[in-house]
């Protein structure tokens, strides 16, 4: 069931309260947009080409006292330098607050690592182009549902095992979380939106892709005849696929009977994207272009869902905070001896703890709980089930990238998947840790209001 639209008006006046860092002025909003495509030529060998080009896209808030930023990127992990030296270029040279930007990744598994010339700059140039653009604004939040992702851990029914494929029974939150920004003659500026699904639906073609994510944001701004920037965030989805995977499954199995026919069991485990496959292949050939149209029609369908959560935003509440801190936890850790992807027990060591940066921005009462890595459903639901705010959604793949691996919640340690088989976390540890951390985060924006 839907929850109610709210338009958070943020037409200011110094009646409306104080942020943490002084007296506002007034709520602005801008947003920019960046191709980040890597050349031909500088692709890997793995790579056969550009499906779809990739994008850089930020929108900056201010109120007139304190600039926040929410930024996405294609591609399939946030690294840590990159993000470092963003946020310091922002703080630097734009006034926006390292402690203040959300950077997160779209988690597309068709972007080459590094293979873009002048990344940091493309970037970096996205934040420049919305701080630019930045004039009075209002903003506003909504929820809708979407029914694209399902939970990808279940027991195969032959082996009785645990094993990849669509649990519909599993936990799955369906929410769309919308955030708009519109000038205060209701002319659109940008969206941003959130929804817990991986962008793996084209991984196999060896193409650069944006994926899903991708598709998504280039409907709704077509939509808008391009004159909004529409900047997806991952939700929890370390254990949320595509619903409509039946090809990229159907490709697996072609894949492991061709190298068994070469002598070789790759059944439990799996070659990095269509590696193997046979492309010339007439059945290989149908299953990859039903799979490009598939991202196509995904991106329909969530993009219709954050324009109808849009359209529905009607109340008006004022309240003008913006408030950004970062924390970091330790997780004890652990390596693992044995191999194999999934379905029995693994074995493991002690190892170094894990580290774990938290994040939490505040616009107004809507938060963005943020994880540097990819974290299992339930512990989204947590978070947002014991939040102070309503508003809350939780943004992983953010700020970087942690060196954990998949973020279990706690039960699910006891599944043989491959997420957690190849965890660098040792149980008991990251759920609660991440939750209470958030939520002290919370705490600490309420008393800066006070």
């Amino acid at each position: 069931m839907k929850s109610a639209p709210l338009l958070v008006s943020m037409i200011l006046t110094a009646a409306s309260g104080l942020s943490q860092n002084g007296p506002p002025s007034g709520f602005s909003a801008g947003a920019g947009k960046v191709d980040v495509t890597p050349a031909a030529s500088e692709l890997p060998k793995t790579y056969e080409g550009i499906l779809d080009h990739l994008y850089s896209r930020a929108i900056v808030i201010g109120n007139g006292a304190a600039k926040a930023a929410l930024l996405t990127l294609d591609a399939g992990a946030m690294p840590d330098q990159l993000w470092q030296n963003v946020t310091k270029r922002a703080e630097t040279e734009l006034g926006i607050p390292a402690k203040h930007i959300l950077m997160t990744a779209t988690h597309s598994h068709s972007v080459p690592r590094g293979a873009t010339s002048g990344l940091e700059e493309k970037v970096f140039e996205s934040l420049k182009i919305a701080n630019r653009q930045l004039q009075p604004a209002r903003i506003g939040y909504g929820t809708g549902l979407s029914y694209l992702n399902v939970n990808r851990n279940l027991i195969d029914p032959k082996t009785h095992k645990w094993w990849e494929g669509p649990n519909y029974e599993g936990p799955s939150d369906k929410t769309v979380a919308v955030v708009k920004f519109e000038a205060l003659n209701g002319d659109p500026i940008a969206v941003y939106y959130n929804y817990a699904m991986h962008a793996v639906t084209v991984g196999q073609l060896d193409k650069v892709s944006a994926d899903a994510p991708g598709a998504t944001s280039r409907y709704i701004e077509d939509s808008f005849n391009d004159r909004i920037v529409a900047a997806w965030s991952s939700g929890a989805a370390g254990d949320q696929n595509p619903i409509y995977f039946q090809q990229t499954y159907d490709l697996r199995e072609i894949r492991i009977k061709d190298y068994a026919k070469r002598g070789e069991d790759i059944s439990n485990s799996m070659p990095p994207g269509g590696q193997g496959l046979n492309k010339s292949d007439p059945a290989v050939a149908k299953l990859m272009n039903q799979q490009k149209q598939m991202i196509l029609s995904m991106g329909q369908f969530l993009g219709e869902e954050v324009m109808h959560v849009m359209r529905g935003m009607e109340r008006a509440q004022v309240n003008n905070r913006v408030f950004g801190d970062q924390k970091t936890i330790r997780c004890p850790g652990r390596q693992r001896t044995d191999t194999g992807r999934a379905g029995s027990p693994g074995t493991y060591k002690d190892a170094d703890p894990v580290e774990l940066r938290l994040s939490l921005l505040m616009i107004g009462d809507i938060a963005f709980g943020a994880v540097n890595g990819e974290v299992f459903n339930l512990i989204g639901q947590r978070l947002k089930r014991e939040s102070r705010f309503a508003q809350t959604m939780m943004v992983t793949l953010t700020n970087g990238m942690a060196r954990s691996g998949y973020i279990p919640n706690d039960a699910a340690f006891g599944y043989n998947t491959f997420e957690v088989l190849s965890s660098r976390l040792q149980p008991g540890c990251a759920e609660s840790g991440i939750v209470n951390t958030l939520l002290e985060l919370m705490d600490e924006a309420e008393a800066s209001q006070r």
